[in-house]
C-alpha cells in the first residue's frame, strides 16, 4: 500500500529521512507518565479546540525550519487555518494534497495561564502534556524548545516553569511542528519511493510505503493539557496486587522528585469512601480483607471494579510546607497462563471480542468522546468482553473505560507492519524496547490490561526474527513480570521464529477469503488444521486474533457469494462451529475482525476502506452483528455464575 504525494525537492530526501533517522532516543525519557488529574495539590488546563494550522509545501518541505516559524506567531509566516485538536488533519478540508500530505505540519496555540500559576515560581511546576501526535513531534514554548518525541500513540510532556513563569499576563505561545514519515526503523515501519520514471511522473514525485491495511492519519490525535505540581511532586506510581478468597495484598512502590526529604501516606479507599488499609514510606504493601475483585464484563454482576489509592506527599521546601496528593484507581486481580488456559482471579477466561482501530468519519484517528461512549455501548450490547488495541496503544480515555467497564485488553503497541529485513536491525530493535517502556509505563496500573502484545502479523519467519522478538518478549517480562506477553502471527507454524518466546499463541487466518476465497466449505478442515499444528508444536493456549470477511452493507446474496452481508455471515458459522470444538480443549479466544469499517490507503481491493467490520464505519449493524451478538450472550450465559436478569440481552446497554 502506499500514499501519494509529489513536487517533493530531493533535497527533503535528507530532511525527512536524515532528520527522523537522527532525532530518535537510544532510551525513555525517565520518570512517569501519570494521568493529569484534578487533586488538591494539582489543576489542569485543557488545551483543545482550533488551533492555528499550516502544512509547509515547499519543495523540500523545509521552509518552516530555514525561516523558523517557531520564532514568531504562525499567523505571521504565511497563510493558516483553523485545525480542531484534537483530531487528524487529514480529512478536515476539501484539499487533497492535505488528504495524503506527507511530511512537516506545523501547529500553534496561544493561551494565557492563570497568574497563582505565575506567581509562586519556586514552588509551582507548570508541565505541558501531549495524549499523543503522530508521528514526529518538536514542540516550543515562546519560541524555546521543551520537548521532541517519536512515535504516534503515547504521552509525552515537558515542564516549562522556567519559560512561562515571570512573565504574568503574557500569552504562552505553544507551536508544534509534526511529521508523519515512515522509515523502515519508525514503528510502524514505512519507506519512501521516489518515481525516477520522467516520462511517467512529476519531478521529484515519491510515495509513502506502508505495509499495514490503514490509513496512516497523522495529527494531534490526543487531548493536550497544561497541568501543575508542586515543585516537590509524586512523579510515579506502580502498584501489583495478588489476592485470595479472603485476602488481597496491594504491593506500591511511589517515586517522588525534587528533593529526598518527604514523608509519604497512602490511603486505599473502596467505592463508598471508606478506607480500607492505609500505608506510609516510598514502598510497601498494602492488606485488604474480603476484597471485591476487579472481574470482566458479564464474569460477574458487579464488573470492573476499582479502589482509590490516595498518595499524599510532604515535603519542606526553603521553609514552606509542600503537599501533593494524586489519587489512582486500583482494581485487585491476578492473571496466570497455563498450557490450555486463562486465568484471571483463578477462574477460567474465553475472550469473546473484537478488534478495534481508532478510525471514524472527519475525525480521523481524534478523541471524540461522543464516538468512544457509543463504541462501548456497542460492545456491551455485543456480549464482547475484551480488545485488542489493534495496531497501537489506543487513548488513555478509552483505557480508563475498559478498566470502568471490566473490558479486558490485549494491550498492543505499534509493531505492525514489520516486514522489510533492515526493521529487524538494531536500530529498530532499540526503538522498538523504547516503545514498550513507554507503554509499559503508561498501562502498567491498568487492571484491564491482561496482556502484552508486542507485534502483529511480522515477518517472524525471517531468521533475524528470533533474536528480535527474543529480545523484545524478554525486555518487556523484565519491565512486567506481572503480565503474559504475546504477538500476533500470521506465519507458518513450523516457520515462526518468534512464537518459542510468546505466553501465549495469537493466530490470524483469513480461510475462503484471502486463501482460497469463496470456498466456505474448507473452513473446517483448514482451521482444525490450524490449531491442531500449532497446539501440537507449543502446548500453549491459542486464541483467534483475528478471522473475517468483507461485506459492504446492504449488499445481499443467496447462495451467499463474497462482499455479500450473507457471505460475511456464513463465513462466521464456519469458524464458531470451530472454536466450539476446540475452545473445550485449548483455545481461550476469538477476536473478530472488525468491530467496525475502517478507512485504508486506496487501492482495487478497498472501496472507501476495509470493510470487515460488523459495523459500518458510522457504527451501524450489518446482519453479522446479530451474529456475533447471539453468539456472544449464549458463552457468557453458559460459563458465568450471573443472576438470570444480567444475563437476559439488555437492550438498556
Amino acid at each position: 500500500a502506499s500514499a501519494g504525494g509529489g513536487g517533493m525537492a530531493g533535497g527533503c530526501r535528507l530532511l525527512l529521512l536524515g532528520l527522523l533517522a537522527g532525532l530518535g532516543r537510544a532510551a525513555a525519557p525517565p520518570g512517569g507518565m501519570l494521568y493529569p488529574r484534578d487533586t488538591p495539590s494539582r489543576e489542569r488546563k485543557e488545551l483543545g479546540g482550533l488551533w492555528s494550522f499550516r502544512a509547509d509545501f515547499s519543495p523540500g518541505r523545509d521552509a518552516g525550519f530555514a525561516q523558523r516559524w517557531y520564532r514568531r506567531p504562525l499567523r505571521q509566516t504565511g497563510p493558516v487555518i483553523d485545525m480542531p485538536v484534537p483530531s487528524s488533519f487529514n480529512d478536515i478540508t476539501q484539499d487533497p494534497s492535505l488528504e495524503n500530505y506527507v511530511g512537516w505540519v506545523w501547529y500553534e496555540k496561544e493561551v494565557l495561564l492563570p497568574l497563582r500559576w505565575l506567581q509562586d515560581n519556586l514552588n509551582t511546576r507548570v508541565v505541558l502534556r501531549f495524549g499523543s501526535a503522530h508521528y514526529y513531534s518538536i514542540v516550543w514554548v515562546n519560541g524555546v524548545q521543551v520537548v521532541e518525541h517519536e512515535g504516534g500513540h503515547l504521552p509525552f510532556e515537558a515542564d516549562i516553569s522556567s519559560i512561562v513563569q515571570g512573565s504574568p499576563g503574557i500569552p504562552c505561545r505553544i507551536t508544534v511542528v509534526l511529521n508523519n514519515t515512515l522509515t523502515p526503523h519508525t514503528l510502524p515501519p514505512g519507506s519512501i519511493q521516489y518515481m525516477n520514471d520522467k516520462t511517467r511522473y512529476p519531478k521529484n514525485y515519491f510515495v509513502q510505503n506502508i505495509r499495514f491495511d490503514f490509513f496512516n492519519y497523522a495529527g494531534i490525535h490526543r487531548p493536550v493539557v497544561l497541568y501543575t505540581t508542586p515543585s516537590v511532586y509524586i512523579d510515579d506510581i506502580t502498584v501489583t496486587t495478588t489476592s485470595s478468597e479472603s485476602v488481597a495484598m496491594v504491593q506500591y512502590q511511589v517515586s517522588v522528585v525534587g528533593s529526598t526529604l518527604y514523608s509519604l501516606s497512602l490511603s486505599l479507599r473502596d467505592q463508598e469512601g471508606k478506607v480500607v488499609a492505609t500505608g506510609d514510606g516510598p514502598a510497601g504493601e498494602l492488606k485488604v480483607l474480603n476484597p471485591n475483585l476487579w472481574w470482566p464484563y458479564l464474569m460477574h454482576e458487579n464488573p470492573g471494579y476499582r479502589y482509590s489509592l490516595e498518595v499524599k506527599m510532604q515535603a519542606q521546601v526553603n521553609g514552606a510546607l509542600l503537599e501533593d496528593v494524586y489519587t489512582l484507581p486500583v482494581g485487585i486481580r491476578t492473571v496466570h497462563v497455563t498450557s490450555t488456559q486463562f486465568l484471571i482471579n483463578g477462574r477460567p477466561f474465553y475472550f469473546h471480542g473484537v478488534n478495534k482501530h481508532e478510525d471514524a468519519d472527519i475525525r480521523g484517528k481524534g478523541l471524540d468522546w461522543p464516538l468512544v461512549v457509543k463504541d462501548f455501548n456497542l460492545l456491551r450490547w455485543l456480549g464482547a468482553n475484551s480488545f485488542r488495541t489493534s495496531h497501537y496503544p489506543y487513548a488513555e480515555e478509552i483505557m480508563d473505560l475498559c478498566d470502568a467497564y471490566g473490558i479486558v485488553v490485549i494491550d498492543e503497541c505499534p509493531g505492525v507492519g514489520i516486514k522489510m529485513p533492515e526493521s529487524f536491525g538494531n536500530k529498530s530493535l532499540q526503538h522498538h524496547l523504547v516503545v514498550m517502556e513507554e507503554l509499559i509505563r503508561r498501562d502498567k496500573n491498568r487492571p484491564s490490561v491482561v496482556m502484552w502484545s508486542v507485534a502483529n502479523e511480522p515477518a517472524s519467519e525471517l531468521p533475524p526474527a528470533a533474536y528480535y522478538f527474543k529480545t523484545v518478549i524478554a525486555h518487556t517480562k523484565a519491565l512486567d513480570p506481572s503480565r503474559p506477553v504475546t504477538f500476533v502471527t500470521d506465519a507458518n507454524y513450523a516457520l515462526d521464529r518468534g512464537a518459542p518466546y510468546v505466553d501465549v499463541i495469537c493466530v490470524n487466518s483469513y480461510f475462503s477469503w484471502y486463501h482460497d476465497p469463496g470456498h466456505l466449505e474448507v473452513i473446517p478442515l483448514q482451521l482444525t488444521t490450524q490449531f491442531e499444528n500449532w497446539y501440537k508444536t507449543y502446548q500453549k493456549p491459542i486464541i483467534q486474533s483475528e478471522y473475517g470477511a468483507d461485506s459492504v452493507p446492504g449488499l445481499h446474496s443467496d447462495p451467499p457469494l463474497m462482499f455479500s452481508e450473507e457471505y460475511q455471515k456464513a463465513m462466521l458459522r464456519e469458524y464458531h462451529s470451530i472454536f466450539d470444538k476446540k475452545r473445550k480443549e485449548y483455545v481461550i479466544g476469538e477476536l473478530i475482525w472488525n468491530f467496525a469499517d475502517f478507512m485504508t490507503n486506496q487501492g482495487t481491493t478497498r472501496v472507501l476502506g476495509n470493510k470487515k467490520g460488523i459495523f459500518t464505519r458510522q457504527r451501524q449493524p450489518k446482519s453479522a452483528a446479530f451474529v456475533l451478538r447471539e453468539r456472544y450472550w449464549k458463552i457468557a450465559n453458559e460459563s458465568s455464575c450471573l443472576p438470570p436478569i444480567i444475563k437476559s440481552h439488555s437492550l438498556f446497554l
